[in-house]
């Protein structure tokens, strides 16, 4: 018998695709970007990341999901890291697991489309260290993934288009076989397709007569299952689907996620063992190792978990994608609502409905929960937001099974017009998908050279263009405060303050161990004054901190 060889980063995309037609058994992809989004509101931490990486990489996963998603944009944010930066972190952590990405095709990162040259720009920067570009599109409108998807081939790597799946009224198995067919004609069959099973919907039967529906139309193509277990139910769909063939499915770490994320792998292999299915090449001690460490990170999060616990099985009514539970529960906390969900949830099936029983995925599953939330709190359809009007006039694509009722356009589309038109004057006039014009990237590689006063770097460039706020807040912080991110996230997510004495001790990328101790923190008007040993070099620092505004009664 021929020894077996594991996927490694190093091999072909023409070998790889061998090895997963002539290896018998399954394999994994250990999705850590989708149970930081989807349970801990994406504020996983590199330092975190980079601390199991050589477990991870030790475990022999098909891939490795680290990028894309809702993550580029919370790095951002809320880790105050470069992306880029970040991977090229964990492609050293990493070098024999494929990285991964998740994509939302025009969309790219973010939540409205781009123009082509943005587009291409991302997929041709990103593609230095992602290896399997797993897109998708909300309306599984096929046109909407094709500037995306050409150019990832152009770069040589691993294409993932996804179908995303549901439930309901117009989602059968013809449907879907006839969408497989468009994406294979318009991208080609080289090719591994993703079922996207994002809201946790469908039974292990459904989900059983779904691909081997697919795998009968087309026998030869490479299959992939992402799944959420919202329900906690995702473990029998995963089965259900390697039972029909599937070749690679997604898991997390049985210490981390595994709620609204993805089940956890060391479960599927012990379940799938007694149906005579193994993970080739796979290792269950660095896979075991990971969580135990796992583990002992978790409770550094424990404020970024939901505060709506536990399994929701009724999310085969309202279909909430698991990639947007923890983000949308937070919303609802600060809005006070935790204690009207069972309103929201409830509007949110009647929207679900009207909006046409479309997917409820990025961006979607934020247009349709915030209308849900808006009609629970303003009255239904009283105060609709732009990207609802959007959703309305087809700017992501046509309504795949039937359109809104008459009066929901009225009431959406004449909202707030200056100018009088009725709405099926608007929809006459403005529907339709837009042909977006490119971005004049010359002209805003300038705009960001004189905001920053100093020359810009492509991967700069490329996130200006899709956050240009957010990118520009975060190149001002790393300017002034530095590469904060390889703070512990003891001390990163650290609630009141450090008393004086204190030393926070931690190594850089490059292994390098640092000290600081604070020597002293003082007040004086609006401004703090903290004084502080940093690697044995005194240094005070002065910050304005306004006093917290009182609460608006």
């Amino acid at each position: 018998m021929v020894e077996f060889r594991p996927i490694t980063p190093q091999m072909s995309k023409q070998e790889i695709f061998q090895i997963l037609r002539s290896t018998p058994g399954y394999f994994l992809t250990n999705n850590e970007r989708d149970v930081s989004q989807s349970d801990f509101k994406c504020r996983i931490m590199p330092q975190t990341t980079l601390k199991v990486a050589p477990y991870r990489d030790a475990t022999h996963y098909f891939a490795f999901e680290i990028g894309g998603g809702a993550c580029v944009h919370v790095d951002l944010m809320r880790k105050q890291i470069n992306p880029f930066e970040k991977l090229r972190l964990i492609r050293k952590a990493m070098p024999n697991t494929l990285l991964q990405a998740s994509c939302r095709g025009r969309n790219l990162f973010g939540y409205r489309p781009y123009p082509d040259n943005v587009l291409r720009l991302a997929v041709q920067l990103f593609s230095k260290y992602i290896d399997v570009w797993r897109v998708y599109d909300f309306m599984n409108h096929v046109p909407n993934l094709k500037v995306v998807c050409e150019e990832v081939k152009k770069a040589g790597k691993i294409l993932m288009p996804c179908i995303c799946f549901s439930t309901g009224a117009g989602h059968t198995d013809e449907f879907y076989v006839e969408k497989v067919r468009e994406i294979l004609s318009t991208l080609g069959d080289d090719i591994i397709l993703c079922v996207k099973n994002h809201s946790a919907v469908g039974s292990p039967k459904r989900i059983s007569e779904l691909i081997g529906s697919i795998r009968q139309a087309f026998p030869d193509l490479l299959m992939s299952y992402h799944g959420h277990n919202t329900d906690g139910n995702d473990l029998a769909r995963m089965v259900a689907a390697v039972q029909e063939g599937m070749k690679i499915v997604e898991v997390s770490d049985h210490g981390f996620g595994a709620i609204y994320s993805q089940a956890p792998a060391l479960s599927l292999l012990q379940i799938l063992r007694d149906y005579g299915h193994r993970t080739p090449g796979l290792q269950i001690q660095p896979l075991v190792d990971t969580s135990d460490m796992l583990r002992r990170e978790r409770r550094l999060y424990e404020v970024f978990e939901s505060p709506y616990r536990g399994f929701d099985p009724t999310v085969k009514r309202h279909k909430l994608t698991g990639g947007a539970a923890s983000i949308a529960f937070e919303q609802a906390e600060k809005l006070g609502l935790l204690e009207r969900m069972h309103e929201v949830f409830s509007d949110l099936i009647q929207v679900n409905g009207e909006m046409g029983n479309i997917w409820s995925v990025t961006p979607g599953s934020q247009i349709l929960w915030s209308t849900a939330v808006s009609n629970v709190l303003h009255g239904r359809y009283e105060r609709p937001s732009d990207d609802l009007k959007r959703l309305l006039l087809g700017r992501y694509g046509p309504f795949p099974f039937y359109e809104p009722q008459d009066w929901i356009y009225q009431k959406v589309l004449e909202h707030n017009r200056k100018d009088g038109k009725k709405w099926f004057e608007i929809l006459s006039e403005e529907a339709g998908l837009q042909e977006l014009k490119d971005e004049n990237l010359v002209e805003r590689r300038e705009q960001l050279r004189q905001e920053l006063k100093r020359p810009v770097t492509d991967e700069e460039l490329c996130l200006y263009l899709q956050f240009p706020r957010d990118a520009m807040e975060y190149f001002k912080f790393e300017e002034r405060f530095g590469k904060t991110w390889m703070l512990p996230p003891e001390v990163w997510f650290k609630r009141g303050g450090f008393e004086d004495g204190r030393r926070i001790t931690f190594a850089d990328y490059g292994g390098k161990t640092h000290h600081i101790d604070v020597i002293s923190t003082r007040r004086t008007g609006e401004d703090v004054h903290t004084s502080l040993l940093v690697d044995y070099r005194f240094q005070t620092y002065t910050n304005t901190v306004p006093p917290r505004a009182a609460p608006r009664v």
